[in-house]
């Protein structure tokens, strides 16, 4: 993969130099290696991906938590399936569903309808699981997907119908993408980004890891200092914190550098 560095707002007083990392795969280079180097793709491309905090679970690790059970038992009643994108119908009923969700959730025009038709055609997008109420037949839930099989499946965004917020019906669809995919022995199910305590809900799962920049960490203690560390005013980066070295790395940069697993050979 060839890397760009696209640089953001500097803090020059503090030499803070910040740049987004870009990934642009090469010829023969695969989805599945960007992903598992911390990767996601870009925008609804499939040609530029971006390294990001983000969270993934193991499935060969998961086994169902007696919490995971009880948000299942919620969704007693509720059917799944998997559809692939060619098969299912995007109709201005489904835009307008998922769209009276995602003004919800993501905030009012955040998802227009535009970027809801760009979502729905779009190749990071492969499948599709689509939640019905077995008593009424209804649509209450949607969920895209990128999947390649047996490898990985990427859980992107989740529509469901608000009124059925006393069944975590958002938390369900979830649980049972991982149960699911666990069972049909993928290797990882990715679940986005953790930049908030509210992302934190995608951690429950055993198995799960994140990417912290440069190694997969299975210490959901670490993600939660890198949070707390968001949220201060900082005046230098994370590596440069003698306090986050030594909490999780003893201390030693060589330890950090050794887990990387960034090369570049320049030229």
């Amino acid at each position: 993969m060839k890397l760009l560095f696209s640089e953001a707002k500097s803090d020059y007083g503090h030499y803070l130099f910040p740049y987004v990392v870009w990934a642009m795969p090469e010829a023969g280079e695969l989805p599945p290696l960007l992903f598992n180097a911390g990767f996601l793709p870009a925008a609804n491309r499939l040609d530029r991906f971006y390294l990001c905090r983000q969270v993934r679970v193991m499935l060969a690790r998961f086994q169902p938590s007696s919490e995971n059970r009880r948000i299942l038992r919620k969704g007693e009643g509720i059917a799944m399936q998997l559809v692939p994108r060619a098969e299912f119908a995007y109709t201005p009923a489904v835009r307008d569903f998922c769209k009276r969700c995602a003004e919800v959730r993501f905030g009012p025009g955040v998802m227009s309808e535009e970027r809801l038709e760009a979502l729905f055609n779009s190749p990071v997008m492969t499948h599709l699981l689509v939640f019905t109420d077995r008593p009424t037949n209804a649509q209450i839930g949607v969920a895209t997907l990128y999947v390649v099989d047996g490898e990985l499946a990427f859980y992107r965004f989740g529509f469901y119908d608000l009124d059925y917020f006393n069944r975590s019906l958002g938390l369900c669809m979830m649980t049972s993408a991982v149960t699911l995919f666990a069972e049909r022995r993928f290797k990882h199910l990715y679940l986005g980004t953790c930049y908030s305590e509210s992302a934190l809900y995608k951690t429950q799962f055993a198995g799960v890891e994140f990417f912290n920049g440069f190694r997969w960490s299975e210490n959901l203690a670490e993600l939660k200092s890198l949070l707390h560390h968001d949220q201060q005013k900082n005046s230098r980066h994370l590596l440069e914190s003698e306090e986050f070295r030594n909490e999780f790395y003893h201390g030693d940069l060589n330890q950090i550098t050794a887990a990387s697993g960034f090369r570049v050979k320049l030229g």
